[in-house]
């Protein structure tokens, strides 16, 4: 049996508990239809799924429970944190890349450049250690590369790029710097003290995207969709504030609380004629101006 085999086996376990509980028997008969689609041997005894258990448990974090009166194993999903969810993910994505040579046919990859994440253990460990880190950078609308010495505080995602959130010390201002952007990298040895008093999620509680407060408040934003496009802002929030005033057939009507940025700004442009802004009427007014510069370019 391959590591590669048990790691696959381990992701089918826990993707038949996560639909609903199962005894062993069902597992088995579901390990059993997996192993005919994938050309493995999936199918354990009751020692080797004990084993499985505990990987589980140390390589996603998931417990997976046991209940005697049921006689079935079981995940508590509301008590999975975000992480696992993403390991889970990043491996299913994993899976479906390694066999795509053989179903080419059946795939169809996105086309992109890479994301930076091969530096994405080296700022984690920077940031757990404290140690200030060296890059070159490039900005979009820069043709210089730049270099940069930072105190990295935390990693943050938005749209599929990954980002490192520093203090940078050319000006010591809280920047945000794209992992894809970023060539060069260095860990030192020198350390910094560290700021206790920033926490990422509190940083960007009442943003969109990767913009910072920069000490604006945050306002009360309500939006109009139509009600197709507003089915899909149900399902996928645009934001943890997100609290619906009216859903009906002619309308989704929603409220948010956030501090209006450039990226907010383009996500609101992006729904076009399905979105209209109710309020606040400084970001009516930005639309307006953005839309009739964007008519001026035809």
């Amino acid at each position: 049996m391959t590591k590669r085999e048990s790691i696959i086996r381990q992701n089918l376990i826990i993707k038949k508990l996560r639909k609903k509980p199962a005894t062993f028997s069902d597992i088995n008969v579901y390990l059993s239809l997996e192993s005919e689609l994938q050309g493995y041997n999936f199918v354990t005894s009751k020692r080797t799924f004990q084993r499985d258990l505990q990987d589980i448990r140390s390589i996603y974090s998931i417990d997976i429970l046991y209940d005697y009166s049921q006689k079935v194993y079981f995940i508590e999903l509301e008590q999975q944190p975000v992480v696992s969810e993403r390991i889970l993910e990043a491996f299913d994505i994993f899976n479906a890349l390694s066999i795509s040579d053989r179903l080419n046919e059946f795939i169809n990859f996105e086309k992109r450049k890479p994301l930076g994440t091969e530096n994405l253990l080296g700022i984690l460990h920077s940031i757990k250690k404290r140690f200030e880190i060296k890059f070159s950078y490039h900005k979009y609308w820069d043709e210089e590369i730049s270099e940069r010495v930072v105190e990295p505080l935390a990693l943050k995602e938005f749209k599929n790029r990954w980002y490192v959130i520093a203090n940078d010390l050319k000006d010591y201002t809280i920047k945000s710097f794209a992992l894809d952007r970023l060539t060069a990298l260095e860990i030192t040895n020198k350390r910094f003290i560290g700021n206790n008093s920033f926490n990422v999620n509190e940083h960007f509680k009442h943003c969109f995207g990767i913009i910072g407060p920069n000490e604006n408040k945050p306002q009360y934003i309500i939006l109009s969709f139509h009600p197709i496009q507003g089915k899909y802002i149900k399902s996928l929030p645009l934001h943890d504030s997100q609290q619906i005033i009216l859903d009906s057939e002619n309308e989704l009507r929603i409220e948010l609380k956030l501090v209006i940025t450039f990226d907010f700004l383009m996500e609101l442009l992006s729904f076009g004629e399905y979105l209209k802004v109710l309020k606040p009427s400084s970001l009516i007014n930005d639309i307006k101006t953005s839309l009739i510069n964007t008519l001026k370019q035809y």
